[in-house]
């Protein structure tokens, strides 16, 4: 892996001139060779906003066991949602939407990710490269995309976004966080990734056909600087 990440780091690092299969199995490469590692890294992440934030757009809120609005700890009333986790890697967070009393299914283009994830959330998980998507149309109420997108190359955005826009039901939302940045892309130890800033990712997502409902700096309660990841909720238009 090594000399396959120095071969990537040298590629030219704007998606426009770079070879998108590529991109693709590098990434997917680096991920099935650190599957494991991955997987007890991010275990215990605290991603209750974002599913919070996800379900809130669809009328679905929790309850915290005090009572209080939470984001992962016991179903309140509402809808049972079907909800895409795009990127579910291993299946943490499928765990958690299930839970809830929803019906998540999973998307991963590494099959250790797949495996892991079907295993232990027993859900159903499909193997699709972000780059090779083929999924139904107005099928889920929400989609998930929880540090995932910022994997799809600029030259590739404006088509994924618009079948992620095309699976949603109408009215359905869809959930991202990504680390943001300046608009630039390229490798990052043996990762292909693209890191935008509001304005660049609010304009794609316009030209996509969705709205903008919130979006926030992540982790909370701290200076924006100590805040890398954007999260953001957007309807279907």
């Amino acid at each position: 892996m090594q000399a396959d990440d120095q071969t990537n780091e040298q590629a030219d690092a704007q998606a426009g001139g770079a070879d998108l299969t590529r991109i693709s199995e590098g990434t997917l490469a680096h991920y099935s060779a650190r599957a494991a590692d991955f997987r007890e890294g991010t275990r215990d992440h605290d991603v209750s906003q974002n599913i919070a934030a996800l379900l809130r757009a669809l009328g679905a809120e929790v309850e915290s066991k005090a009572g209080s609005k939470a984001g992962a700890a016991q179903p309140a009333a509402g809808p049972v949602l079907t909800i895409l986790d795009f990127g579910c890697g291993p299946g943490r967070d499928l765990a958690t939407f299930t839970r809830l009393g929803h019906r998540a299914i999973g998307l991963d283009g590494t099959p250790e990710f797949v495996e892991m994830a079907r295993r232990d959330s027993a859900c159903e998980v499909w193997l699709q490269d972000f780059l090779k998507l083929d999924l139904p149309a107005a099928f889920f109420d929400g989609i998930y995309a929880n540090a995932s997108l910022f994997h799809v190359p600029g030259a590739a955005l404006p088509r994924v976004l618009g079948e992620l826009h095309a699976a949603l039901k109408p009215g359905g939302a869809l959930f991202c966080s990504n680390p943001r940045g300046d608009n630039e892309e390229g490798w990052n130890r043996g990762r292909y990734g693209a890191y935008h800033d509001l304005a660049a990712w609010r304009a794609s997502m316009a030209k996509a056909g969705f709205t903008e409902i919130e979006h926030y700096y992540r982790p909370a309660g701290l200076p924006r600087e100590q805040q890398p990841w954007l999260a953001s909720v957007w309807r279907k238009g």
